[in-house]
């Protein structure tokens, strides 16, 4: 079970390679380079320059040639990692999410408790989100605008990580330690109050709540309706 947020970021157990490396792996086909390594290393340079321009100046603003001139990539270099925007998008979109499914399963999968399980799921998320602010928001603010395909797998997606604290809830329920209640609609409060942290990340900060504490927060409320 993660003890707390520091010690989320000291164990961590995937590295940015691993994660991106599967990605590769998931868009072989749309990727024209064959050279793994060097895949993942451009990769890298690509969504970590497509979440910074995103984040300060919109993402429909965004050119193409903006991200080449961020990323240090040639035009032609850069195509032949995408054709273009929409291809930009589902990388950008597959990255996050193979890192936050991963986490929640990585973090919960090892814990017998009901209650510490459904915390270590929180945490894990809230953490996660913390040291990966620029995505989570990036793919909040763009779920509206998605391409129809992205936007359907995106759906899909939400819906399979929601799942994670709905299956530890029913759980909980068959166990005995939670009362019967709906379980769709707890998973769906868990996921907006998780939500909650990085959109309005200032609100918190100006009322000086970490990331630890608002961990607990979410614990109690739920709780407090599944106890």
């Amino acid at each position: 079970m993660i003890e707390n947020y520091e010690a989320f970021r000291n164990e961590l157990s995937m590295s940015k390679e691993d994660v991106v490396r599967e990605v590769y792996r998931q868009n072989k086909d749309r990727i024209s380079i064959k050279k793994e390594a060097t895949a993942v290393k451009n990769l890298i340079r690509i969504i970590e320059s497509t979440l910074r321009l995103a984040n300060s100046k919109g993402f429909h603003a965004m050119t193409l040639r903006d991200l080449c001139s961020d990323s240090g990539m040639s035009m032609g270099g850069l195509y032949a990692y995408i054709r273009n925007k929409d291809d930009l998008i589902h990388l950008i979109q597959s990255h996050g999410f193979t890192i936050t499914r991963r986490t929640l399963l990585h973090y919960t999968g090892e814990v017998v408790d009901v209650r510490d399980k459904l915390f270590s799921a929180i945490k894990a998320h809230l953490y996660l989100s913390e040291l990966m602010r620029a995505w989570f928001y990036f793919s909040y603010m763009e779920a509206k605008s998605l391409p129809a395909p992205e936007k359907r797998d995106a759906v899909a997606i939400e819906l399979e990580i929601e799942d994670i604290f709905l299956n530890v809830i029913e759980d909980g329920i068959k166990a005995g330690v939670y009362q019967p209640r709906n379980v769709r609609l707890v998973a769906s409060m868990i996921k907006a109050l998780l939500q909650d942290w990085y959109l309005k990340r200032r609100k918190y900060r100006d009322q000086s709540v970490a990331v630890d504490d608002y961990a607990a927060f979410v614990r109690d409320v739920i709780e407090s309706y599944l106890l």
